[in-house]
């Protein structure tokens, strides 16, 4: 089991916390806030038994530490995965700082949503030692983790990381190379800038909009992504069949998408728009969301399992 230093201890680093200490490593969240160690123990108490749940509570797991500085953080560690706001000039005073406390191996792990590694890497003595690696919220539940590496990056510390999640049993994604926003992002935001364009057109609700994702496309996105949707639509033809009937009807679908502004309109019509759909807080709702993706995970990993098998003839005997 690896050391693992998480810098900064808000949603996201106390999230990667849970999922680092119920993997069984030794972890600690250096954050000077003193709210930090509150936030932590209550994020454990939640996700621990989710992780529980998943299959992916070892045994040698241990409830994750909180520490003022690094020069208190105690032993050295493999791995500092960096969870700090989305501010640039932040993030590399922050490495830079952290980086003499540091094995000269040690891997630095970014993640940021969407910022660039090689702005990153400025100023640090070991730039090919750092990378992204974004996951999805929450990262002690959700399973994806984005991978991308600078200019500077080293294919051993690309290779490095894919291992040490992967064995946390995380999907990696790889880029080639640095694209704001990453992968999951991009197509996150895309789908949600027409979400807002037809909120703001009175197309339809709010309420709507989101039923149209959770009941008419989420489904079947558990188990083919937005080409095989359309690979499926073309029937035995494929993807290339689909193309050629519907291509210039998507076409002319994808001239009419709209580009809206998050101005105080927006704001002002998505607040309303969610309340009218979901009157709990916050709070309820993202435990909810915990509870039932925690089945859904468990449900699909058995599911995709039980496709291997039947893929590789396990079937027959």
């Amino acid at each position: 089991m690896a050391n693992v230093w998480i810098l900064g201890g808000g949603l996201i680093g106390c999230g990667w916390a849970v999922a680092f200490a119920g993997a069984g490593h030794k972890t600690v969240v250096i954050d000077p806030d003193p709210a930090t160690e509150d936030r932590l123990a209550a994020t454990w108490s939640t996700g621990r038994p989710v992780v529980e749940r998943l299959g992916q509570l070892s045994p040698a797991a241990v409830p994750p530490r909180w520490s003022t500085t690094a020069a208190t953080a105690g032993a050295k560690p493999e791995l500092v995965q960096e969870c700090l706001p989305e501010r640039m000039a932040l993030k590399i005073e922050a490495l830079q700082a952290l980086e003499p406390f540091l094995h000269p191996d040690t891997i630095i792990a970014s993640s940021s949503s969407g910022l660039d590694p090689d702005q990153m890497a400025e100023g640090l003595a070991r730039p090919e030692r750092l990378l992204i690696a974004h996951p999805c919220n929450p990262p002690y539940l959700m399973p994806v983790v984005e991978l991308c590496g600078g200019a500077e990056t080293s294919a051993t510390t690309i290779e490095w990381a894919q291992r040490f999640y992967e064995a946390m049993g995380k999907t990696v994604l790889k880029l080639s190379r640095p694209m704001p926003g990453h992968l999951v992002n991009r197509l996150q935001t895309a789908l949600w800038r027409e979400a807002v364009y037809l909120a703001r057109e009175g197309v339809a609700s709010v309420g709507d909009i989101e039923r149209a994702v959770t009941a008419g496309l989420a489904p079947r996105w558990c188990f083919v992504g937005p080409t095989g949707v359309f690979h499926l639509a073309g029937a035995e033809g494929g993807i290339a069949r689909c193309i050629d009937q519907l291509g210039p009807q998507i076409e002319r679908w994808w001239e009419s998408l709209g580009a809206p502004a998050l101005d105080e309109k927006a704001r002002r019509l998505l607040a309303s728009g969610m309340e009218a759909h979901d009157r709990r807080p916050v709070e309820a709702i993202a435990a909810d969301r915990d509870d039932k993706l925690a089945s859904l995970m468990t449900f699909l990993a058995e599911e995709i399992a039980g496709s291997k098998h039947i893929q590789t003839g396990g079937n027959n005997g």
